[in-house]
């Protein structure tokens, strides 16, 4: 049986209230990913919507001889989107319960919960001068509560920003501390929950990405031609998380006052709520008797510039939307290096409530700004507009040259397995292929391909050597945050002279090829080497390069598992965990002693040694191969020196890194309209009052949680049936639809979270457009 990974990195970024919708369509993400850890562990079947998801995994197997897994392993998020993001890596990671955050949404994500105490009113005749005030803004002809919100609900929004504008002036009406409290509170009542298994399986790295912004900021170093030194101030201020899944549930993706201290700190909407500070996030430890004793490493970590000069005390953080509101780049940075045990449909996916905001407005012709257009449309609405074209631009870019990739190996390869079978003569493939044979072949055509490339080989051989150093020196950064350095370049410095005086000045031979000392640096520390020569061979055991109806799909299954175990050996040693506790210490004194760093990644890494393992595991598929398939393989395995002498120079992310480009999914009600048309402004009723309409009315928030579930449904099967490289049954795709429409409708019914008119009415457009 054919198996396939559906890898989810999902960005969640700003919309103030449209935030609750965001919870909607990542809960059904959450049930997706639950039900196919289920599915493929054996685990029980249960009854609502998990059951209709597990059905389509059931199916798909079935009826296209395909496993497929859903793995969600990169959550990025940035303002009240962030607060998402970091409670789905929480329930991912711990395999507890999403459900407290919606009822964190549905019960206190509203304006009278989050005022501040100080800034409620006592009495109805509070601040009575002002009322004068609060009546003209709210009821002059043309005010934007009359034209932005509804009719039933206008009075409850005049009453409670009536309540807002009366209250304290100059101050930010919503508690700081309060808000802290609610999220602490939520993730207390998540570890509660009875916990399951991780949704990810053991030993897969999850990431969390969030950001924030530095409103005081800090210096940073740049590096000019004239001077060449200058300062200039940074706002930008990520926090990122990663850890490995484990194999029982229970466990914290981090300190809950550290994803407390992420939350509050991405969504501190400017003028609504405080700016986060240290000292809040330690009241609330004090307050609630939890310990945060990973409190200095954590901030060491976030925020180094500041413990350097001891600023922490004054740091101010603000909503994260304000410089980063969409953060593709965090999620992009976090798929380098990620493992593979089988094939892999990665994609990123985002949600967009408002996708026709701009043409809406356009053509409703609004000319004027009014008071609150101003405030919010400057606050909110325009930063969290600006487009990620910027982002898709890159990952089409990385698409269009993943492509490019394709196109020259198949060009290439006519005249690689011509050079191959010369090298080697046609006994090569009747010759059963022994490890001892494996590498004996593997080092006479690296030595060949180096000694043909003639001069283009020093090209790639310092390309070889920079990624490699380039590589240590950001994992040595990364792990010694206690240097200060803006970047890895002082480190990459110091081991290019430490590499220089161990010889390697110059890598190439005089007669051709390498030199000795670079043959052994390279057989040490290349890693990137082994693991694109194996994304090689997993790329022709795919039917998609290289279609041939004469090898049974059953070979090709066993030997993309037998690739996929090799390369799990070799990502295992890629990152830090590898490199043991001790290089925590060696990092921090890379500058003044780099040749112990290059010393101790050897000793623990021992690339030779799983190199034997690697060659044993990989003759015992060969020699189960039938004989055109494995023709195929050690054509590729031979021939891969040839390949990379002429990509690696040419191409970026370590040329044959990756092969697949990178496919984008976008969720959005003008992408989900099986059950009603119209998109956003038929659906949602959050994006009134400049997407703050949620936090007035709980009617409001109950119709947009639940239009995010039915809506994540849909596009999640979406997403799911368009792995299939075959014919999809439309008729199948909209059965499953109806059934998990009507699904989250009896959940939600018997929760009694929704009112009972809102789902008999979708209820009924569901069973009348879907019959």
């Amino acid at each position: 049986m054919r198996q396939k990974e559906l890898r989810i990195a999902l960005v969640c970024y700003g919309g103030v209230s449209l935030a609750i919708y965001m919870h909607g369509v990542t809960r059904e993400l959450w049930q997706f990913a639950r039900a196919s850890r289920d599915f493929h562990a054996g685990g029980p079947d249960r009854d609502g919507v998990h059951s209709v998801y597990r059905d389509i995994l059931e199916h798909i197997q079935e009826h296209h001889e395909l496993k497929l897994r859903v793995i969600p392993d990169i959550m990025s998020g940035a303002s009240a989107g962030g607060i998402n993001a970091i409670f789905l890596a929480q329930a991912v990671f711990s395999g507890q319960s999403l459900e407290p955050l919606t009822d964190l949404w549905l019960e206190v994500a509203d304006v009278d919960e989050l005022t501040h105490p100080d800034a409620k009113l006592r009495w109805s005749g509070s601040k009575i001068w002002a009322q004068p005030l609060a009546s003209w803004l709210l009821n002059r002809p043309g005010n934007e509560i009359a034209t932005e919100v509804a009719a039933e609900t206008r009075d409850e929004v005049r009453r409670k920003v009536s309540h807002l504008i009366r209250g304290r002036w100059f101050e930010p009406p919503f508690s700081g501390l309060g808000f802290s409290k609610l999220l602490e509170r939520a993730l207390t009542a998540m570890s509660e929950t009875e916990p399951e298994a991780p949704l990810l399986p053991p030993g897969h790295p999850l990431d969390l990405y969030v950001t924030t912004t530095d409103f005081h900021g800090y210096l940073e170093t740049l590096h000019l031609h004239s001077p060449p030194v200058v300062e200039d101030s940074e706002h930008r201020l990520p926090i990122a998380i990663r850890r490995k899944a484990r194999y029982a549930g229970g466990e914290n993706l981090a300190h809950p006052l550290e994803l407390v201290f992420a939350a509050r700190a991405t969504a501190s909407f400017p003028g609504a709520f405080p700016p986060l500070q240290v000292a809040e996030i330690d009241r609330l430890s004090s307050e609630s008797g939890r310990p945060w004793d990973s409190r200095d490493e954590f901030l060491e970590r976030i925020m180094p510039a500041h413990v350097m000069r001891d600023t922490v005390s004054n740091v101010s953080l603000i909503d994260g939307s304000v410089l980063v509101n969409k953060p593709f780049a965090g999620a992009m940075a976090a798929l380098r290096g990620r493992p593979a045990q089988r094939e892999v449909d990665r994609r990123f996916v985002y949600v967009d409530p408002r996708p026709d905001r701009f043409s809406t407005r356009r053509t409703q012709g609004h000319a004027e700004v009014g008071f609150f257009s101003a405030i919010f449309g400057s606050l909110s609405t325009i930063p969290r507009e600006q487009p990620i074209r910027d982002n898709l631009e890159q990952l089409e870019q990385q698409s269009r040259e993943a492509e490019r990739l394709g196109r020259i190996i198949a060009a290439l390869r006519p005249e690689v397995e011509r050079t191959v079978e010369r090298l080697f003569g046609y006994t090569l493939f009747l010759d059963n292929p022994t490890p001892k044979r494996l590498k004996a072949w593997r080092q006479k055509a690296q030595q060949a391909a180096a000694e043909q490339a003639g001069y283009a080989f020093h090209s790639y051989a310092q390309s070889k050597l920079s990624g490699i150093v380039t590589r240590l020196a950001k994992l040595a950064w990364e792990a010694s945050p206690p240097l200060h350095l803006t970047d890895h370049a002082p480190i990459s410095e110091i081991l290019r002279e430490e590499l220089r005086r161990r010889g390697l000045d110059s890598l190439g031979a005089p007669k051709g090829g390498a030199t000795p000392e670079a043959i052994l640096f390279f057989r040490e520390h290349d890693i990137g080497f082994r693991i694109r020569r194996l994304r090689l061979l997993a790329r022709r055991l795919a039917r998609d390069w290289e279609a041939d109806p004469e090898i049974p799909d059953e070979a090709l299954e066993a030997g993309r598992d037998a690739i996929f175990t090799i390369l799990a050996m070799y990502f295992e040693k890629e990152g830090l965990p590898a490199l043991g506790d001790e290089f925590e210490k060696i990092a921090a004194d890379a500058l003044a002693n780099p040749g112990a760093l290059l010393d101790h990644v050897e000793a623990r890494r021992l690339l030779p040694e799983i190199d034997e393992r690697a060659e044993e595991l990989l003759a015992e598929a060969l020699s189960a191969m039938p004989a055109n398939l494995k023709r195929r393989i050690l054509f590729a395995y031979l021939g891969f020196p040839f390949y990379d002498v002429a990509t690696l120079p040419l191409l970026r992310n370590e040329g044959l890194t990756e092969f697949d480009p990178v496919k984008v999914d976008r969720i959005s009600p003008d992408d989900a309209r099986s059950i009603r048309e119209g998109g956003t402004a038929a659906t949602l009723r959050g994006i009134e009052f400049y997407n703050f309409g949620a936090f007035f009315s709980r009617a409001y928030r109950e119709n947009d949680y639940l239009w995010g579930r039915l809506h994540g449904a849909e596009r999640m099967i979406d997403l799911v049936f368009s792995t299939l490289e075959g014919k999809v049954d439309d008729a199948a795709v909209r059965i499953f639809k109806r059934r998990a429409f009507l699904a989250i409708l009896d959940e939600e019914d018997a929760a009694l979270r929704c009112g009972k008119a809102l789902i008999d009415q979708i209820r009924g457009e569901v069973l009348e457009r879907m019959a």
